[in-house]
């Protein structure tokens, strides 16, 4: 017989004893817990490599995401922030190797910081065009460019974003725009307000420019019907005027 749920908030005791009166929440409970240890398991595996070789670098870290965290090994010092920037080069060469698109997260993750800048934009423009690129590891990437991304990646980030097959994974990317200097980044941005998937962030990219020229279309967008392009579109023109 399946006890009743208790009335009110529930306690750590109260999920135990439910779990253990319901043979069928148990058993999925169970089935989730050793999914989650296989991945650990796998993750921890496959990342092995790259940590071996930050190691050797004189980076001592438990996982690429702990350089995100800026932390050491417990049972060590944290290696001095400055050394960051000695990861970059082996973050780049191990990033294309790697097939594990949770490790590929960790280290695009690590790469999304302006150091990374301009070395590692070739690799993370050609890990976004990757066919069998998993749509949230893209998205990953294009938040990667636009921490880093410059002029020397504009036409390429201009041709991706014209690519309507990548849909939302372009998100990030209308903002990496805002990064620019040419003055063809407000052009690309005007045109994408038109575009329903990536309004909102090219509203963003403008923003970031401080595009006087789009400051019409901007007004427009205050009407839009989204709440949050609306509130994006008076950031944005309040930059604008402050500038």
């Amino acid at each position: 017989m399946k006890r009743e749920k208790p009335k009110g908030r529930l306690t750590t005791a109260d999920v135990v004893a439910m779990v253990a009166a319901d043979p069928e929440l148990a058993a999925r409970q169970r089935e989730q817990q050793r999914v989650h240890a296989e991945r650990v398991e796998r993750n921890t595996r496959d990342e092995a490599p790259v940590v071996r070789d930050l190691a050797a670098n004189g980076l001592a870290v438990r996982s690429v995401r702990d350089l995100i965290r800026r932390e050491g090994v417990p049972s060590g010092p944290p290696f001095p922030l400055g050394r960051y920037e000695e990861a970059i080069p082996v973050l780049i060469r191990w990033l294309p190797e790697v097939e594990n698109p949770n490790v590929k997260e960790g280290i695009i993750r690590a790469l999304s910081v302006p150091w990374a800048a301009p070395t590692a934009l070739p690799v993370l423009v050609a890990e976004f065009r990757r066919y069998d690129q998993p749509d949230w590891v893209r998205w990953a990437i294009a938040n990667a460019l636009e921490v880093t991304a410059d002029d020397s990646v504009f036409d390429d980030i201009v041709d991706l974003l014209l690519e309507s097959r990548f849909g939302r994974s372009r998100e990030m990317l209308a903002v990496a725009l805002g990064n620019m200097r040419t003055p063809r980044a407000q052009d690309v941005l005007i045109r994408l307000l038109d575009d329903e998937q990536l309004a909102g962030f090219a509203v963003m990219g403008l923003g970031k420019l401080r595009a006087k020229a789009a400051a019409p279309f901007l007004g427009h967008l205050l009407q839009h019907p989204v709440g949050w392009i609306r509130d994006e579109a008076r950031k944005a023109l309040e930059l604008i005027a402050g500038s």
